[in-house]
């Protein structure tokens, strides 16, 4: 089964395509008045229009979002994703975030990571490496390049971003492995089904 998303690569290279400050609400991205859309073109239209009405023009595949404290603070509903994802955004990077959007947003596998100092390290449009299954960001475009280290996702976690989040992982564990091609055929001529 493939993913609604392609898994990253192991190194996502990209920019900084906005710096959020401490609790954001991430249904903000589109306005609490597109929360209930699944319209790509229509969230396209409305992604960051409140905050830089270039965003859905700048931003490029690979680029990343960074937050402060408590991103995704709220009620978070999908469709902010899904116009950042369906712009290219391929990470969030945070100093910490809400736990009900930590876990929809990893569900969805998408590398979410918390990294002390990230929102003060970088501005918009600097250059960005980010080895997610590490943690570890590179700014190489700094006067001085420099390497921030922040919490490694879990074994699991990994699995789900890699599988294209949880569902896909969760099939591919527990789904269907095979079915026989004889109609006639019993759990004792082809060996217990599982």
């Amino acid at each position: 089964m493939s993913a609604a998303y392609p898994p990253p690569p192991d190194v996502i290279r990209g920019r900084v395509a906005w710096v959020f400050g401490d609790d954001f609400d991430i249904d903000l991205v589109v306005g609490v008045e597109n929360i209930k859309s699944y319209d790509a073109d229509h969230l396209r239209s409305v992604c960051m229009q409140a905050y830089d009405p270039d965003f859905v023009d700048r931003v490029r595949p690979g680029d990343v979002v960074v937050g402060g404290r408590n991103f995704g603070y709220g009620h978070p509903h999908y469709p902010p994703m899904v116009a950042l994802r369906n712009l290219g955004i391929q990470a969030v990077l945070a100093e910490s975030f809400s736990p009900g959007f930590w876990r929809g947003e990893t569900y969805n596998g998408m590398p979410l990571l918390t990294v002390p100092g990230i929102a003060d390290a970088v501005e918009t449009g600097d250059a960005v490496e980010v080895d997610w299954r590490r943690a570890r960001v590179l700014l190489p475009a700094a006067a001085l390049p420099r390497e921030l280290h922040g919490d490694p996702p879990s074994p699991r976690t990994c699995r789900v971003i890699e599988a294209g989040g949880s569902l896909n992982l969760l099939l591919a564990e527990h789904g269907p492995r095979a079915t026989p091609t004889d109609p006639t055929a019993t759990a004792s001529t082809t060996g217990a089904l599982r």
